[in-house]
């Protein structure tokens, strides 16, 4: 990357955690709902027989957090962001200066991604320190899970702007992956408590390579067959995303 390519992405991502920061509305979405959710949904997991899948509640637990993070502090508020930028036609206006497609869309995403990350950083030291999860046994795994879970929230998010007219539209045009990712990706219960033909066809939804890695990261169980398919299956959702976003995400306001 060259100096003035970093420039303009450090300038643009400066810009982005200003105005992430004087939005309120995503803010708390970003940094308190996950929290919330996490919170609320524990007296549920403490009721699953996690033992038959030698899952610990922090293994159960912690990977959630982790998710509740991505679809709620990145995907959503990507998408909102996304769209607001479009509506006030920032992102028209930066197209006729130096920046390129690919430098907008990154330098937007930017600061939602670094806070998306630091908060699963601090969720992890908490819930090992605070909460008294387990230490993951295999850290590495983790870490390409929040990775990989970065990218296809990230760029599914600018993906479904190319459907969403409006900030108040994107409540709604978000929803279909926020729930299907919910129930059936392994965020609340994990897929080894499900029917293996269910479980087969969950593991091939969006977020469920991300689910896998992290916990599998956690437990120690995760065999290197079952972390490179999960990989593949994550990074061939983002090149997916990828390819909307070039064929139709739109740059003007839709009308």
């Amino acid at each position: 990357m060259s100096t003035a390519v970093a420039g303009r992405m450090a300038a643009l991502t400066r810009a982005e955690l200003t105005l992430l920061v004087r939005h309120k509305a995503v803010l708390l979405t970003a940094l308190v709902l996950p929290v919330a959710m996490t919170y609320s949904m524990r007296p549920f997991v403490e009721d699953l027989e996690l033992g038959k899948a030698g899952i610990s509640l922090g293994a159960a637990m912690m990977p959630m957090s982790l998710a509740f993070v991505l679809l709620f502090g990145v995907y959503s508020a990507l998408v909102t962001v996304y769209v607001v930028r479009r509506e006030e036609l920032v992102l028209k206006r930066l197209r006729t200066g130096e920046p390129g497609d690919a430098e907008i869309l990154m330098g937007t995403a930017a600061a939602t991604l670094v806070a998306g990350l630091a908060q699963c950083v601090l969720l992890v030291v908490a819930g090992v320190v605070v909460l008294g999860a387990e230490v993951p046994a295999d850290p590495l795994w983790v870490v390409v899970g929040v990775a990989l879970g970065l990218a296809v929230a990230g760029t599914m998010a600018a993906a479904t702007t190319a459907f969403t007219r409006s900030a108040e539209g994107a409540q709604i045009t978000i929803m279909p992956v926020m729930l299907v990712s919910m129930v059936a990706s392994g965020v609340v219960v994990p897929l080894e408590l499900l029917p293996d033909k269910v479980a087969s066809v969950c593991e091939l939804l969006p977020l469920s390579p991300v689910v896998e890695l992290v916990r599998g990261g956690w437990t120690g169980q995760l065999g290197a067959y079952e972390a490179l398919g999960a990989v593949a299956t994550a990074v061939a959702w983002t090149v997916l995303s990828v390819f909307a976003v070039q064929r139709w995400f739109r740059w003007e306001p839709r009308r």
